[in-house]
C-alpha cells in the first residue's frame, strides 16, 4: 500500500514522514475502503453526522460533526479531549461510520459522544508537528528512569495530545506495578502532564507494527481488530510441532493465524477415524501411528511390528472400526492397503535462461604491470679480451669420485684453460676403473 506522496523524486524518498499514517489514507494501518464514497444520498436525506478520526499508530475515535463542517478523508481537525484539544486525520466518513460504530457497538448518546471543534489551524499542525518529534527522544529517557527504579516493565510507545499538554505513556508488564515516583521522576523531567496505560502485548504488536515471520506486515496492525484467544490445540488440530519458538509472533504469544484455518481442519478431522481406536484383525491388534488430512490417509501398524507400516485410505479405516464393532472378522490390513504414489521431485528448473548469479556483475580487469623493465644492453663486445674476463669455464667432474685429485690435475686443468682461450678443446671420456684381479684361493690356502 502507498500512496503518491511516498513517491521518489530525482532519486531519493518523497515522504511525508509520517512513517505510514500519511494524511491521503493510502498507506495507514487499519485503513477501511470506502466503498460507499461514490454513491449519492437519496433525496432530502442527510448525511451521517459522525465522523472517524485517526490518531497514532491506528489508535481510532468516532466523534460527532456538531458544525456540519465539510469533511473529507485526509484532514486535520482539531477534537474535543478530556482537558484541552486534540489533532487527529479524519479516516472515515459517511454512511459506512454508521456501519463502524454498530460493529464495534460504541454509544451515540450525546452525553458519551466527543464532538469536532473546528479545522486544525497551521498554529495547531505546528504545535503537534513539534510534540510528536520530541516522542522518540523521550522514549529512551523514560526506559532509563524505569531501569534506575528497577521497575519490570517495558515502556514501548509515548503519545502527545495534540495541544502538547499531556503526554501519554503505553507499558507492558506482566505484574502489577508501582509507578507513582515514576510519574513524578516523569512530570520533572519532562515537564508536562503524565498518564500511564498498560496494554497488552498484542495491543503493543499493533500499534509498533512488524514484519511476521510469512514476510507480510502484521495482521494486527493491517486489519485484525479483534484479538481472539490461541490455544495450542489449534496446532494439534493442525498437526503442527509443539515448538514455541515457531509458533509464537513477534508479541511472544501464539500467532492469531493458527485460528484462521482451525475450522477447515476440524471439519476435515471428522471423517477420520479417532486416532485411540484400535482394529482387531485375524493377524493381530493394529495401532494409528500417523494421518494425512491433504490426502485422506492414515497409516496403521501390528503391535510388535512396528516398522511395518500399512497406507489406509480414512473411508476403510472406519468401515474396518465399524466391522469390530458389528464383530465381523477382518482378515488383515494388507487387504486394505493402497500403494503409495511415488513424489515426483522437481529439480531446480532454469525458467530465465541463465544459471550464473554472477550475470550482471563485470568482468574483473587485470591490472597492467607497472614495474618498468630495465633496458638490454644492445652493444655486444667484440674482442676475445672481454670474454676471458666474463667467462668462466666449468670445472669438470672428477670421474673417480673416491681419487682426490692431484696436483698434476690441476695443472691439467690450467693447460686447458689456456686452450680455451685458444679453441674450443675436446672432450675427453671419463676413464674406466680397471677391475681387480681376482685371487685364487688354492693359493691363499697354500
Amino acid at each position: 500500500m502507498g500512496c503518491s506522496s511516498c513517491a521518489t523524486k530525482d532519486g531519493q524518498p518523497n515522504g511525508c514522514k509520517n512513517n505510514g499514517t500519511c494524511g491521503t489514507d493510502g498507506c495507514n494501518k487499519l485503513t477501511v475502503f470506502d466503498w460507499l464514497s461514490n454513491m449519492a444520498l437519496p433525496s432530502g436525506e442527510k448525511p451521517f453526522d459522525f465522523v472517524e478520526v485517526r490518531f497514532k499508530n491506528g489508535r481510532k475515535e468516532y466523534f460527532k460533526n456538531t458544525e456540519d463542517l465539510s469533511l473529507q478523508i485526509g484532514d486535520v481537525v482539531a477534537t474535543q479531549a478530556t482537558s484541552g484539544h486534540d489533532i487527529g486525520l479524519v479516516s472515515l466518513t459517511g454512511e459506512l461510520v454508521r456501519v463502524q460504530i454498530k460493529r464495534k457497538r460504541i454509544s451515540t448518546k450525546p452525553e458519551e459522544v466527543n464532538k469536532i471543534y473546528r479545522k486544525a489551524s497551521q498554529k495547531d499542525i505546528d504545535i503537534w508537528q513539534e510534540a510528536r518529534d520530541k516522542e522518540d527522544v523521550m522514549k529512551v529517557r523514560a526506559r532509563q528512569l524505569a531501569i534506575a527504579l528497577k521497575l519490570e516493565m517495558k515502556i514501548s510507545d509515548i503519545e502527545f495530545q495534540g495541544d502538547a499538554s499531556k503526554a501519554t505513556f503505553y507499558y507492558t508488564a506482566e505484574q502489577r506495578v508501582d509507578f507513582r515516583q515514576l510519574i513524578k521522576d516523569f512530570a520533572k523531567e519532562f515537564n508536562t502532564r503524565i498518564e500511564m496505560k498498560q496494554v497488552g502485548f498484542r495491543q503493543e504488536a499493533a500499534r509498533l507494527g512488524g514484519i511476521g515471520s510469512c514476510g507480510r506486515e502484521l495482521c494486527c496492525s493491517t486489519w485484525l481488530t479483534d484479538f481472539r484467544s490461541v490455544n495450542t490445540s489449534a496446532a494439534r488440530y493442525q498437526q503442527l510441532s509443539l515448538n514455541p519458538q515457531k509458533l509464537a509472533g513477534q508479541c511472544g504469544k501464539l500467532k492469531c493465524c493458527l485460528n484462521f484455518e482451525l475450522d477447515a481442519y476440524v471439519e476435515a478431522l471428522n471423517k477420520f477415524p479417532r486416532t485411540e481406536t484400535k482394529i482387531y484383525t485375524e493377524k493381530g491388534t493394529a495401532i494409528c501411528q500417523k494421518i494425512d488430512i491433504f490426502r485422506g490417509l492414515i497409516w496403521y501398524a501390528y503391535e510388535g511390528e512396528w516398522m511395518n507400516w500399512f497406507t489406509i485410505k480414512a473411508e476403510d479405516a472406519t468401515e474396518m472400526i465399524r466391522m469390530n464393532k458389528a464383530k465381523e472378522p477382518v482378515a488383515a490390513l494388507e487387504d486394505f492397503s493402497v500403494e503409495e504414489k511415488e513424489e515426483i521431485k522437481v529439480d531446480f528448473e532454469n525458467v530465465v535462461g541463465q544459471d550464473s548469479l554472477t550475470r550482471f556483475d563485470q568482468p574483473k580487469r587485470r591490472r597492467k604491470n607497472t614495474r618498468k623493465r630495465q633496458p638490454k644492453n644492445k652493444t655486444k663486445p667484440n674482442t676475445t679480451e672481454s670474454k676471458k674476463e666474463t667467462h668462466k669455464p666449468r670445472k669438470k667432474r672428477n670421474p673417480n669420485p673416491r681419487k682426490k685429485p692431484t696436483d698434476n690435475n690441476n695443472s691439467t686443468k690450467a693447460k686447458t684453460t689456456n686452450k680455451s682461450s685458444e679453441g674450443t678443446p675436446k672432450k675427453r671420456r671419463p676413464q674406466r676403473r680397471k677391475p681387480k684381479p681376482k685371487q685364487n684361493p688354492n693359493k691363499s690356502a697354500e
